[in-house]
């Protein structure tokens, strides 16, 4: 008796194990669903980042202003982490505080390839284009950013630093 009644499991639906495995199935998913799209608004990678020493000592050079240390730190974790876009978009800021622009562009292209979705990449970016007196891809910057996340601090400086250029 026992054998027919796992038999019958195996060869006839069960309409109510389907329905349980069902009803905790989908929640699940969602779950998982909503952890991927909430992670997509935070930087690619930071614990990693805080983990490389030459991220951190981008960042400390970044801090202090000394773009020329910052660009060589940043360099180094590009190079051995080519899909590092928090790098790139750092790079791509100390290059455009140095005033190289072609360096800084390249940079943010990477970073916004890697993930188009880089707050910080697409703020600075669109810094640059203003600097540069490209207002209409200044304006595509922010309209990206106001999509992607309209109360970040992010789209936030970037619409005054548009406002401040009109």
């Amino acid at each position: 008796m026992q054998r027919t009644s796992i038999n019958r499991l195996f060869k006839e639906p069960d309409m109510n194990a389907f329905s349980i495995r069902s009803f905790i199935a989908l929640p699940v998913l969602g779950l998982a669903f909503a952890g991927a799209a909430l992670a997509a608004d935070f930087q690619t990678m930071p614990v990693q980042n805080v983990q490389i020493d030459d991220f951190a000592a981008g960042k400390k050079a970044i801090d202090a202003k000394n773009w020329a240390q910052a660009v060589s730190s940043f360099s180094k974790v590009v190079a051995r982490n080519p899909t590092n876009a928090d790098a790139y978009s750092y790079l791509g800021y100390a290059n455009r505080w140095l005033g190289k622009y072609d360096e800084a562009f390249a940079a943010y292209g990477k970073a916004l390839a890697l993930d188009p979705r880089h707050k910080g990449a697409l703020e600075y970016s669109g810094i640059a284009y203003l600097k540069t007196n490209q207002k209409a891809q200044a304006e595509a910057q922010f309209a990206k950013l106001q999509a992607i996340c309209a109360t970040c601090e992010e789209t936030s400086d970037l619409a005054k630093a548009v406002a401040a250029a009109k």
